[in-house]
């Protein structure tokens, strides 16, 4: 099974869920997003992949987040995959992706049953 984590060397728990997967004996390959921004297809597989509301995988806090003008709750999977497409900085920090499933790594250990 290929395992891929959408990564940011600059985010603690990026780090710490890369280390984690590591520990675990995983070598995942890494996707540094902000350097190989994803299409809005591929964010709205990310969506689908990880499961839950759309909005999970959307940064409010980054200063990009604030052009939308509405609050994450108001926004659809369609808005999200664009906005994030367009400010890769928006996607939330790290995606593991195994197979057919995806987990957000907050806390790293969310990922672990990715795993199995």
């Amino acid at each position: 099974m290929t395992i891929t984590i959408w990564h940011n060397p600059r985010c603690s728990k990026s780090r710490q869920t890369l280390d984690l997967l590591r520990a675990k004996g995983a070598e995942p390959a890494i996707r540094e997003y902000l350097k190989q921004p994803p299409s809005k297809a591929e964010v709205e597989k990310l969506i689908d992949l990880v499961g839950g509301v759309p909005h999970d995988l959307v940064r409010d806090g980054e200063a990009e987040f604030e052009t939308l003008g509405k609050k994450k709750t108001e926004l659809g999977k369609a808005e999200i995959a664009a906005a994030i497409a367009r400010h890769p900085i928006l996607l939330q920090r790290p995606i593991v992706v195994a197979g057919a499933r995806a987990a957000i790594g907050r806390p790293p250990e969310a990922v672990l049953p990715l795993l199995r």
